[in-house]
């Protein structure tokens, strides 16, 4: 059998193969038995997981990845899929790129053992432009552990990150700018990163400082001055303190001081998915509107566009 010279590996987070409440079940009980995700104990852990979280949250989430889901399933995996085969496309022939995700299916394990270990390069691509240990190095592990029983191993390109390449910028600011040229320019633009415990920012973890350049480098392509743009965290859950400022507790902030209209982008989403269309493009304009604003406009993620292949095409190279 002929070797694919080198294969690239585009990884995202995740995602249910339904929105049920059976499958949400198998990929929470996935995701949140991560040891780089929940550093609690197992022997504490897993008991609170199985015995309570994974007995409650399967609703509550299933609920919400109805409202999302779209006839042709999960827009995370779709916008991935897409975005795998317009890279193959930009790239040309000797590259092979594949899409999978570290929770749920395809799994990183599923699409490796379909090579069969007949790979002589393997590029992994992690979809996350902010390196964090939670989200990249989870996904290191998993490609580790399923490469451990092949018997001849490839040469192995890690990509850990990409929060400042200029064309990553370029699409962002160009997707905002192509967003306000059809909708208008709200009062502030928020940017709203998915929120971490304060506990897991070491020194070894560049995840806060990454996202905060990634928003200073687009505000000041955009030409925003420093009252008309934000920097938050979304997503908490637990007793626990996360990054701040919240989210939630931002863009009710903002309806207070009397602003009617914001827009809020993602710029650590490469897909959209459950935290953007229905956490933020829902839950936080409903808090926005209750607490006294009329419009908070979602910006959406890069996904497809082409400037955004461009930009993982450049960054391909640059590894290669």
């Amino acid at each position: 059998m002929t070797a694919n010279k080198t294969v690239v590996l585009l990884i995202n987070l995740g995602t249910p193969e339904e929105p049920t409440v059976p499958a949400v079940r198998r990929y929470l009980a996935e995701f949140l038995s991560d040891r780089r995700v929940i550093r609690t104990s197992p022997w504490i852990w897993q008991p609170i997981l199985h015995g309570l979280i994974l007995r409650t949250r399967p609703r509550r989430s299933a609920e919400a990845y109805q409202k999302i889901w779209t006839p042709e399933g999960s827009p995370l995996l779709q916008f991935t899929l897409k975005q795998a085969e317009a890279l193959g496309q930009s790239l040309g022939d000797g590259i092979t790129v594949l899409a999978a995700m570290r929770y749920g299916q395809p799994s990183v394990r599923s699409v490796l053992n379909d090579l069969a270990g007949n790979v002589e390069q393997l590029v992994v691509f992690p979809l996350y432009p902010q390196y964090s240990s939670t989200t990249t190095a989870s996904t290191f592990d998993a490609v580790d552990a399923a490469l451990g029983q092949w018997a001849q191993k490839p040469e192995l390109i890690l990509i850990k990150d990409y929060h400042d390449h200029p064309l990553y910028i370029d699409a962002l600011v160009a997707s905002i700018r192509d967003f306000r040229a059809r909708h208008g320019s709200g009062e502030t633009l928020l940017f709203s990163y998915h929120g971490l415990p304060k506990e897991y920012l070491d020194e070894d973890e560049p995840y806060l400082q990454q996202c905060l350049e990634t928003s200073r480098k687009v505000a000041e392509k955009l030409g925003l001055d420093g009252d008309s743009w934000l920097v938050s965290f979304q997503s908490r859950v637990g007793p626990k303190a996360w990054l701040t400022p919240y989210t939630d507790e931002t863009v009710r902030a903002l309806a207070r001081k009397g602003m009617r209209e914001i827009d809020v982008v993602c710029p650590g989403f490469a897909a959209d998915c459950l935290e953007t269309l229905e956490e933020i493009a829902m839950q936080n304009r409903d808090f926005f509107v209750e607490a006294g604003g009329e419009s908070l406009r979602y910006i959406p993620a890069l996904n497809d566009r082409p400037d955004h292949i461009q930009a993982l095409a450049s960054i391909l190279h640059e590894h290669l």
